[in-house]
């Protein structure tokens, strides 16, 4: 299963801030042998499409340790769970 090494946090979209929007959107990262994602399903929103967006958008800048299968990097994928809490 690939495992994630660069994770950059996702930006908190400001106009969800300003309505308060929270939640954890789960995503299914597909990751090449090159350790880049190639794809990313939403296989759970978090109720809010601005969040859901930001944090497919920061999971596709993320980099990966690929699967590996007989000593080869071989694609697999991953879910990715994301969170978004107001700090107040």
């Amino acid at each position: 299963m690939p495992q994630p090494l660069s994770s950059p946090a996702p930006r908190y979209p400001r106009d969800a801030q300003r309505r308060g929007e929270t939640g954890t959107v789960l995503l299914r990262v597909h990751v090449g042998p090159d350790g880049k994602p190639y794809s990313v399903d939403l296989v759970q929103g978090s109720g809010s499409r601005a969040l859901d967006r930001a944090a497919s958008d920061a999971v596709r800048r993320w980099r990966f340790r690929p699967a590996v299968r007989n000593g080869e990097a071989v694609a697999g994928a991953v879910q990715v769970p994301i969170t978004f809490n107001l700090q107040r």
